[in-house]
C-alpha cells in the first residue's frame, strides 16, 4: 500500500483506461443473453422471450454458417503462413540499410498503405484488376488476354493476401524494428570480429532476439483465427466468389443485421468468442511447451 500512495498519481492515470474497458468492453457484455432470446426490439433484453439453445442450434444446422467459417479459416490460415513472415523480412532488410535517409524514405512509403482504408484500397483494386483495369491493359501489350480478377475464386485469393501485405506489412514491421533496435550492437560487433556474414548474422543473432516477440504476436495471430474484418471481404467479394468470400463478418451482415436475425447474431459472435478463446490458449500452452516462450 506504501507503494500504491507513493505512485498513486500515476495509478490515476489508469482511471480513464479502465472506464473505457467498463463501459465499451464489459457493460455490453450483458447482451449475449440474446443468443438464447428470440430477441425483440421492442420488448428489449428483459423482455424477450427465452428459447434455450434453440438459437444456437439454428446456427449450428445452418449451411451458410459452416461455409463461412471453412472460408474464415482459410484465408486466416493463408494469411498466417504468406502475410505473417512478410513484415519480419522487411524489418531485418530495412535493419540492414546502411544510408539513414534511404531508410527513412523506405520506411515511409510502407507505412503510408496502412493509413488507408479498406473502403477506398478495394476500389483501387476494383478499378485496377477489372477486365478495362489498368493491369488488364498493360498484360494487353504482351498479348494476354484480359479477365477479371476479382471474378475467379483462385486469383480473388490471390488478390486477398497480397493486398494484406501492401497494406500492413509497413505498419506490422515497426514493432520487429523496434525489438531489433533493443539488441545489443557488440554482439553484432563480436560476431564481424569472428568473420560471421550478414546471413549469420541474422541467423544466429538478429531472429533469436526477436523471437519472444515473434513468438507473442504469432499466439495473438492464433487466437484471432475465426475473427476477420467485415470491411474488406464484403467489398472485394461479390456473387462470382461467394464460395470463398463469405465469410463470418459477412455472414453475421447479411443474415444478422439486414434481416434483424439479431439473435442469430449473436449466438455467431458467442461461437467466434469461445474458438478463439480455446485457440488462444491452446496456442499459449503449446508455445510455453516447445519454446518456453508464452503470454503467460
Amino acid at each position: 500500500m506504501k507503494y500504491v500512495n507513493r505512485k498513486k498519481y500515476l495509478y490515476l492515470l489508469l482511471v480513464p483506461v479502465l472506464a473505457y474497458y467498463a463501459v465499451f468492453h464489459y457493460a455490453p457484455m450483458y447482451g449475449i443473453v440474446m443468443a438464447f432470446q428470440n430477441y425483440n426490439m421492442f420488448q428489449g433484453v428483459f423482455g424477450s422471450e427465452w428459447v434455450g439453445l434453440s438459437v444456437i442450434e439454428e446456427v449450428i444446422h445452418s449451411n451458410g454458417f459452416w461455409l463461412s467459417v471453412r472460408n474464415t479459416l482459410f484465408l486466416n490460415l493463408t494469411s498466417l503462413i504468406i502475410v505473417f513472415p512478410a513484415p519480419i523480412i522487411l524489418a531485418i532488410l530495412l535493419n540492414e540499410v546502411i544510408r539513414e535517409r534511404w531508410k527513412r524514405v523506405i520506411q515511409s512509403a510502407v507505412y503510408l498503405p496502412h493509413f488507408i482504408s479498406w473502403i477506398v484500397l478495394s476500389g483501387i483494386l476494383i478499378l485496377m484488376l477489372s477486365e478495362k483495369g489498368m493491369i488488364n491493359q498493360f498484360l494487353g501489350i504482351f498479348g494476354i488476354p484480359a479477365t477479371s480478377y476479382l471474378s475467379h475464386s483462385s486469383s480473388w485469393i490471390v488478390v486477398y493476401v497480397l493486398s494484406d501485405i501492401w497494406k500492413e506489412i509497413g505498419w506490422s514491421s515497426i514493432i520487429y524494428l523496434a525489438a531489433i533496435a533493443s539488441l545489443d550492437p557488440s554482439i553484432y560487433e563480436a560476431a564481424k570480429v569472428d568473420g560471421a556474414s550478414k546471413w549469420k548474422q541474422v541467423w544466429h543473432i538478429t531472429l533469436p532476439g526477436i523471437k519472444p516477440t515473434i513468438i507473442l504476436l504469432l499466439i495473438l495471430n492464433i487466437g484471432q483465427m475465426v475473427s476477420i474484418g467485415f470491411e474488406k471481404p464484403f467489398m472485394l467479394g461479390n456473387a462470382m466468389v461467394s464460395n470463398v468470400a463469405d465469410v463470418i463478418s459477412t455472414h453475421v451482415y447479411t443474415n444478422g443485421v439486414t434481416n434483424t436475425r439479431y439473435s442469430y447474431s449473436t449466438a455467431v459472435g458467442m461461437f467466434q468468442s469461445v474458438i478463439n478463446l480455446i485457440l488462444i490458449v491452446s496456442a499459449n500452452q503449446l508455445s510455453k511447451k516447445l519454446t518456453k516462450e508464452s503470454i503467460w
